[in-house]
């Protein structure tokens, strides 16, 4: 690549620099603690904080690769995808007519493509660390759990008008908790958890791998407690991508453990349903929520998500060369020409639909082609590698990509910092192991 052949040259020119500095020789473990932060900091902080702190990491990457010898970029093909997608973004971001704007919402996504590749580079050269990464992730999700379930036994306000219980008996209407993510709204934290849930199933599978039966224990209840309080949330979308993830860990579970385990493997999916059977069949306000999914235009926000459907594909029709330009602020501007009155809106409430919107067709088909070509060859390398470790690992980023991509289908929390930042650590992870084992072969 051409930007190798840069840093070659500028790697040649600043040896003496880097022989002879401290700061850039740690670089490495810099980048690690600020990957870490951005987790932490993705609980409490505001989007600013956060993405400011995955910046850092990001300029400190591009200074580790100007000056450490050696250091390179050597995409896999998916990211090859992604940089077609990125190049069409900044050519939407330049036609657009609210260019102000969409820059704001350009810078947003820079910052998240930055963090990517800031944590693929670290990743590809210390791949061993990618556990401490989804126990930073999973350690996240559980303090979440724990506060989710506190707030459902303080049953605390609504913030907003969260659900529609014009139609519901008392008994029915759900305490949705929200957590600590901000802006404090449950179907972020569903979100969050559908991101971030299968960092402790993959801590659970790692450990048991390991011989760590203890810790594999522990991460299992805590995969346990995630779950019940993602259903807490009542985010409806979150339950959709939770069905999805775990249809996908048991086909993958499935593989490991039909042939010698088959009678505990089915007595698995058999307690996981016979749960969530008893949950429906008993718990009248989960009852309701689960159900108002079928309820269509019955339901205020069934009804509200096709209105932004319509005026989107408007939108889309009007603009679907280049789009209207990247960001929610330039998004709500131009929804105003198109919205039905009393049903203003902040995206599409479809990532698929949104991409289309805001960049246009040829975003659209890159961001599917990265994604296809991203899982096809995370899942071959699922089913032909025999490595146990990696395996879980790309498991891991399968399940919560395809979970966070049927929760998206329905609901914009996608594009919070929150869960992109999980996102593109999955796809990282991916990339990183397949890249080592190409490297091997």
């Amino acid at each position: 690549m051409m930007f190798n052949k840069l840093f070659s040259y500028t790697q040649e020119k600043l040896n003496f620099l880097y022989e002879n500095s401290l700061f850039l020789q740690v670089l490495d473990k810099l980048i690690f603690v600020l990957i870490i932060l951005v987790f932490l900091a993705s609980t409490c902080l505001s989007s600013d904080a956060i993405g400011f702190i995955a910046l850092v990491a990001t300029f400190l990457t591009f200074l580790q690769l100007l000056t450490k010898p050696g250091d390179k970029c050597e995409p896999n093909k998916f990211e090859l995808w992604l940089l077609a997608y990125f190049m069409i973004v900044v050519i939407s971001l330049a036609g657009s007519s609210l260019f102000a704007l969409s820059l704001k919402g350009f810078m947003k996504t820079l910052t998240y493509l930055g963090f990517y590749i800031s944590t693929v580079h670290y990743l590809k050269n210390n791949t061993k660390k990618i556990p401490y990464v989804l126990a930073a992730i999973g350690f996240c999700v559980s303090a979440e759990s724990i506060i989710g379930i506190l707030q459902n036994f303080a049953h605390v306000d609504e913030i907003s008008t969260w659900q529609d219980v014009s139609k519901l008996n008392p008994e029915e209407v759900m305490t949705r908790v929200y957590g600590t993510l901000k802006p404090y709204n449950p179907n972020l934290l569903g979100g969050y958890f559908v991101a971030g849930i299968p960092s402790l199933m993959g801590l659970c599978a790692y450990f048991l791998n390991n011989k760590h039966i203890k810790f594999g224990l522990v991460t299992l209840g805590l995969t346990l407690m995630s779950v019940v309080t993602l259903f807490l949330t009542g985010c409806r979308g979150s339950y959709m991508g939770c069905m999805v993830m775990f249809v996908v860990t048991a086909s993958i579970a499935a593989k490991f453990l039909w042939h010698k385990y088959k009678k505990v493997f089915l007595a698995i999916i058999a307690s996981c349903v016979m749960l969530g059977t008893s949950a429906l069949l008993f718990v009248s306000a989960l009852r309701a929520r689960v159900f108002s999914i079928f309820a269509m235009r019955q339901d205020s926000s069934n009804s509200f998500r096709f209105n932004v459907y319509h005026s989107s594909l408007q939108m889309f029709r009007d603009n679907w060369l280049l789009g209207i330009g990247v960001g929610n602020k330039n998004f709500r501007e131009i929804y105003g020409l198109y919205m039905r009155t009393g049903f203003d809106a902040l995206s599409a409430y479809n990532i698929f639909l949104e991409t289309a919107v805001e960049s246009g067709i040829f975003a659209l088909i890159a961001f599917l082609g990265f994604l296809f070509v991203m899982l096809r060859d995370g899942i071959s390398f699922i089913l032909k590698s025999s490595k146990g470790n990696e395996i879980i690992y790309v498991s891991v980023a399968v399940v919560s990509i395809l979970g966070v991509m049927m929760h998206g289908f329905v609901d914009t929390v996608f594009f919070r910092p929150q869960i992109q930042f999980i996102f593109w650590t999955m796809v990282a992870i991916i990339s990183s192991v397949l890249y080592n084992n190409k490297c091997e072969n």
